[in-house]
């Protein structure tokens, strides 16, 4: 037994309790409910009521047949929508009053189905709410996902389907699928409902999220990414955004098969990664970053130790030697806070082969170049910007800001030494991400520095249905590295550099 409180009810009691789900299925009227919900049918011509409505008795609830019949009936349908949404969160109380949630982890899934719909049955012997078995079962389905879950988020954690959840406020839901956004009628029952969802989720991971603090980056038990803002930053009501990760991370092929780069551009990025060449992957927000430098990871060999460091870890990192470094953020006293760049520092004194950061975004570029500049060659990371060159840019703007004073010939000629492929990723207008250039940096002319470009996706124009028409082609110019890829091992054919004619 895990009920923390178990009360004695009489033998009539009992008996009134268990008959919810005995009650003989009886078709009700739509005047009935609609004269329950406090809503009135139009009257119709030449009959009853609502007769045609009434003609319908599979289901039980006999309004939600003809949805669109009228704005009344929609009203009627939305009311009891919201009705059942508040029973849901009313009887999730109930459970955390009566249950031990201690021992829930340790109960089996269909002993906890048991027990709640036991306890849901008591809560509803006294209340004026008639379910039919369809939707008594939907609403234990809701309770254990509130109770051991994430409550109304489930459902979209587990369709494969959606790569994005965005949440704004507790009224509205949004995923994305194939690359466009498509509402769902998902909602919370208020705002305290969403923020109970959100700090279950940021309290896993050792996080908070409150007025001194009303923002936060976290992630989920797979790897999910996850950031909340609430009030007083957020001026509705808090705003959830889940960035969902495959069970199953995408491999090259599967990247090659969806179209995001060709086969001659991963033969190529594998000789890059096993000749151990420094590489920055650009791109916007949502361009496939984090997937694209999960696919070049797959071509480090497995007697390689690696170590990762992200400020919310989330990169899938297939190798057997692969340590997992995450920063910290500040208490509530504001100290103990862990930085990239502090975790960066250490992992130079844990004899990696590789590091890999999981974004650069601050001071911990400094570091950064100075590990692909003292021996650490083949590491990786990702950065925001919307070109190679661009990168480049950014990477002089971080530097800056960190206080670090350089003259600016110093500076790129510091980036030129330790970089040496940039990887451009974008999120196309028709939502398919595709690795649209491959640049080597050569090194410097005077005070700028200087990239090839060998690869890149040449857009072509756009067909009937959206979608953008292009392909990727070789620009001409044979990589720089052609002879150490010989050394290594890895001679390429002088195809492969050759645009197609």
């Amino acid at each position: 037994m895990f009920r923390r409180i178990r009360t004695e009810k009489d033998e009539k009691a009992e008996q009134s309790r268990a008959s919810i789900m005995r009650r003989p299925e009886r078709p009700h009227s739509p005047e009935q409910d609609a004269k329950r919900l406090g809503v009135e049918l139009p009257v119709q011509q030449g009959g009853h009521p609502g007769s045609e409505l009434a003609e319908q008795k599979p289901n039980r609830f006999a309004l939600a047949t003809k949805r669109e019949a009228s704005p009344q009936i929609d009203e009627a349908e939305a009311k009891r929508r919201n009705r059942l949404l508040g029973l849901r969160v009313e009887l999730h109380g109930v459970l955390l009053d009566t249950l031990n949630l201690s021992a829930i982890e340790k109960v089996p899934l269909s002993e906890l189905k048991a027990e709640i719909a036991d306890i849901s049955r008591e809560h509803l012997a006294d209340s004026d709410i008639v379910l039919n078995k369809t939707e008594f079962e939907q609403l234990i389905e809701n309770l254990v996902h509130e109770t051991v879950g994430l409550g109304p988020l489930e459902p979209l954690l587990a369709d494969d389907t959606v790569t994005d959840i965005l949440v704004n406020t507790h009224e509205q839901c949004y995923v994305e699928r194939g690359g466009k956004l498509v509402k769902t009628d998902v909602q919370f029952k208020d705002g305290h409902h969403l923020m109970r969802i959100i700090n279950k989720i940021v309290s896993a991971v050792g996080r908070r999220v409150d007025e001194s603090q009303p923002w936060v980056d976290a992630r989920l038990a797979d790897g999910s990414r996850v950031n909340a803002i609430v009030p007083p930053c957020a001026v509705d009501g808090p705003l959830l955004s889940i960035r969902k990760f495959s069970k199953k991370p995408l491999t090259v092929e599967k990247l090659i098969s969806n179209g995001a780069f060709s086969e001659e551009m991963a033969l190529f990025l594998h000789a890059c990664v096993r000749t151990r060449l420094n590489v920055l992957v650009s791109g916007g927000t949502g361009s496939g970053k984090t997937t694209n430098l999960n696919a070049l990871s797959s071509f480090i060999s497995n007697d390689e130790r690696i170590l990762t460091i992200e400020d919310t870890a989330e990169l899938q990192l297939q190798q057997e030697h692969v340590g997992r470094l995450e920063s910290r953020p500040a208490n509530i006293e504001g100290t103990g806070a862990v930085t990239q760049r502090d975790l960066l520092k250490n992992a130079l004194r844990m004899r990696p082969d590789r590091i890999i950061v999981g974004e650069t975004r601050g001071e911990e570029v400094i570091d950064m170049l100075q590990a692909m500049n003292t021996g650490h060659d083949g590491s990786m990371t990702t950065i925001h910007a919307n070109s190679p060159r661009d990168s480049l840019a950014r990477i002089e703007n971080m530097v800056g800001m960190s206080g670090v004073e350089l003259p600016l010939k110093a500076l790129r000629a510091n980036i030129a030494s330790a970089l040496n492929l940039i990887v451009q990723v974008s999120r196309m207008s028709d939502g398919a991400r595709r690795m649209v250039s491959i640049s080597e940096v050569v090194g410097m002319e005077g005070d700028i520095v200087t990239m090839q470009e060998i690869f890149k996706f040449e857009r072509h124009g756009v067909d009937s249905e959206g979608r953008i028409r292009g392909k990727f082609v070789a620009t001409g110019i044979r990589s720089q590295y052609a002879d150490r890829f010989k050394q290594w091992g890895y001679e390429l054919p002088a195809t492969l550099f050759r645009p197609d004619i």
